[in-house]
């Protein structure tokens, strides 16, 4: 009998030593799930960033408007924060293209005309550099050259942004870009290929020579496959890409949105994460014009990519769109009804005035300064033009300039509650920094 309640007691011990280790496991696998949650620092695997050249606070209502009427919500207000950003060069209150996304890029303002380059000439490590050291893949697209100031301020280093084939030739030797997607495809290839490079140097070639695969058209981008390593560069046009209202160039050409969601659908593979920088160059282009129907038409291509992005992205994606320089003083002005949208908003209202107006560029009808030079401008460019001018600016220059103006920046996902109130442009770059 005493054998039988040994036995039963050292059961019964058996059994509660089992129960008290699975207990303890229980409760440590829980503490483990609550630590990693709450204390862990859990690096988002995809990180975009978009630049949207001159979005400025006084682009998005009539962009609004535009889109489908004033009380509708763009991608763009749907994302959690937002902030004002602070844009000055180093030496002017209002900077230049290189200037303005050397700040975005690599967190140091530079003078005028640099490009991610300081006053001694030395380089400046961009936000791309440094994703490449932490073993992420890097995406580079835009809508217009891939040698424009703001996309070579990711990945070249100049005091000269218009010396494009230094800058193009920088692209390749570099090897910082895992896709890379816009126009510019001149400066890649040298004049015997119809190209605009005196060196001789078949850009295009070499990146075929180095595993990349080149596609030219839309179509020859979407037959790319997605789970190939992600090694790219489609140059889908000599110069800039084509506006969004140009139906015929842009039936061979991918749009934005197009070119972000094959980027990150080829980026993803990457176990380490990704990088994606996204350039809305021609939003520029538009404005730099006096062209107000594409200036918004742009705008808007910049907020469904930003969509896709989202999409594609994951909620867990950090994201952040951040205007450079404010451009143009454009200004949608007078009565427009609630919901005209469109081409309603171009032209002129029932009181014969313009609905759309500008403070400098090509559509001025006064001249000031060098202006005034012969060579200057077009044979009586300055003079009051026969016919009523539909966008009209208030000052003549031959490109609209660039205004002492705040940008604006919104973001979601890990980190991006850093873009709150007023912030510096240098900001962005501390923001990704910090999600690498």
């Amino acid at each position: 009998m005493t054998r039988e309640r040994t036995h039963a007691y050292i059961g019964l011990v058996k059994w509660r030593n089992q129960l008290l280790a699975l207990f303890c496991l229980l409760a440590f696998a829980g503490v483990g799930v609550l630590y990693f949650q709450h204390w862990v620092i859990r690096k988002p695997f995809g990180i975009i960033l978009f630049v949207g050249e001159g979005l400025s606070p006084a682009r998005l209502a009539p962009t609004r408007a535009y889109a489908a009427g004033a009380g509708t919500r763009l991608t763009l207000d749907s994302m959690a924060h937002a902030a004002l950003v602070m844009n000055y060069s180093k030496d002017f209150a209002a900077p230049d293209q290189a200037a303005a996304a050397t700040a975005i890029a690599t967190g140091v303002r530079v003078t005028n005309r640099a490009i991610a380059i300081d006053g001694d000439g030395k380089p400046i490590k961009s936000i791309v550099e440094l994703a490449r050291e932490y073993g992420r893949a890097t995406g580079l697209v835009t809508d217009t050259k891939l040698t424009d100031p703001t996309s070579a301020a990711f990945y070249a280093h100049s005091m000269d942004p218009s010396d494009v084939e230094k800058i193009a030739a920088e692209f390749v030797d570099g090897g910082n870009i895992d896709i890379a997607m816009g126009g510019g495809a001149a400066q890649f290839l040298p004049v015997t290929k119809s190209g605009e490079r005196q060196d001789g140097r078949d850009l295009l070639l070499e990146l075929r020579g180095n595993g990349f695969d080149i596609v030219r058209t839309r179509a020859e981008l979407g037959a790319v496959p997605a789970w190939r390593r992600p090694k790219l560069v489609g140059a889908f046009s000599k110069g800039e890409l084509a506006f969004a209202n140009e139906v015929e160039e842009r039936s061979q050409q991918p749009s934005l949105a197009d070119m972000v969601q094959r980027a990150i659908e080829l980026l993803q593979y990457n176990v380490g994460g990704y990088l994606l920088v996204v350039d809305a160059g021609l939003m520029r282009k538009a404005a730099q014009e006096n062209n107000g129907e594409r200036t918004l038409g742009q705008t808007v291509e910049l907020d469904r990519a930003v969509g896709i992005a989202r999409s594609y992205g994951g909620p867990r994606a950090t994201i952040i769109v951040c205007g450079d320089a404010a451009i143009g003083g454009f200004s949608l002005n007078g009565f427009p009804f609630r919901k005209d949208s469109g081409i309603a908003l171009l032209g002129f209202n029932s009181a014969g005035q313009p609905w759309i107006t500008w403070a400098t560029g090509p559509n001025g009808t006064k001249s000031y300064g060098a202006a005034k030079i012969p060579g200057k401008q077009d044979e009586n460019q300055s003079k009051q033009p026969e016919g009523e001018q539909p966008e009209p600016a208030a000052f003549y220059t031959k490109s609209a300039l660039v205004t002492v103006e705040d940008v604006v920046a919104f973001g979601s996902g890990p980190g991006t509650d850093a873009l709150e109130g007023v912030v510096d442009s240098t900001a962005v770059f501390k923001t990704l920094r910090d999600e690498l």
